[in-house]
């Protein structure tokens, strides 16, 4: 993909092999033994609820969890056997969103955290965008004006059959401006700088977080920090200094499988070449307000990696 620069390129990558246990779901007896808590939480929707402004568990619907909101485009979609529950899985398809008010004020992400789990292979062709946060279908002029683009360098020429290389970036608006930045585990020494993330074809799951504290941006998979520590602290200016809090241009849409662009209902953001739609599957696709910690991210892993 061709859309690495020198302000805003990370890297990352683990080096992580997923094993998924077989998880039957059944009704709860009284007779049913309580569950040891994981990280300190019962369940995946205790970590950090005060901060999860969106959630869709794909489980028999499209429609996210927290606010109903309806897609109004679905192209090539289907649901298949995910993590926890159902996932959906995209053959060349997309599905979009309208505004989600949740996120939809200036101020509603200054730091942001995106969880999910992501099945996909390298196609030695092209990226694939798993999921972004965008303005609006009749505002948003580029594809990565953001607020947040989740994607993964499945054509990067670099990537061999059992690597997966993430690729996430951000941005935000001061005054008329934009700024912003991205983070890939595929630069610099691979083992020291970035890990190695062995994960195509299964389930893997990726988050992505930028801390407007510490205007940092890093990535984990499989509960494990892949960024490249020399990239991940994001600046501007000169001297330069932290780009700071995320502030949006509502209203804030959602996408899942496509860049937004034309081809995906947004007519001011032209097509690029290498711009396809996404074939593979993504579960339990969650978005906070907060950078969340690393215990976080570990819980929640290993709580829905558990069915739970």
């Amino acid at each position: 993909m061709k859309k690495v620069t020198k302000n805003l390129s990370l890297l990352l990558a683990g080096g992580i092999v997923l094993s998924l246990v077989t998880i039957s779901s059944c009704k709860k007896k009284s007779s049913d033994p309580v569950l040891p808590p994981i990280g300190g939480y019962n369940n995946s929707n205790e970590v950090a609820a005060a901060n999860l402004l969106a959630h869709w568990t794909f489980d028999g619907t499209l429609n996210e969890d927290k606010a109903g909101a309806v897609p109004t485009t679905k192209i090539n979609n289907t649901f298949v056997t995910g993590v926890k529950g159902q996932a959906l899985n995209l053959a060349n398809g997309y599905v979009l969103y309208p505004a989600i008010a949740a996120l939809s004020t200036a101020s509603a992400i200054p730091s942001v955290t995106v969880s999910g789990w992501v099945n996909i292979t390298n196609n030695n062709t092209s990226p694939t965008c798993i999921f972004a946060l965008t303005q609006a279908t009749g505002v948003q002029t580029d594809w990565n004006t953001g607020p947040v683009d989740y994607y993964a360098e499945t054509g990067h020429p670099l990537s061999t059959n059992d690597t997966l290389v993430l690729h996430s970036s951000f941005s935000t608006y001061i005054g008329a401006s934009r700024f912003g930045g991205d983070n890939i585990n595929d630069y610099g020494v691979r083992g020291t700088d970035f890990q190695t993330v062995k994960g195509t074809g299964k389930w893997v799951h990726y988050v992505m977080e930028y801390d407007g504290a510490g205007s940092n941006i890093d990535i984990y998979a499989n509960g494990i920090l892949v960024s490249n520590n020399q990239f991940r602290h994001r600046t501007m200016g000169a001297p330069p200094v932290g780009i700071g809090n995320i502030t949006t241009t509502p209203p804030i849409q959602a996408l899942f499988g496509a860049f937004p662009n034309a081809a995906s209902g947004f007519p001011l953001s032209a097509t690029q070449a290498w711009q396809t739609y996404m074939t593979g599957s993504v579960d339990e696709l969650r978005v906070f307000s907060k950078a969340l910690t690393a215990a976080e991210i570990t819980a929640l892993y290993q709580l829905e990696l558990a069915g739970r």
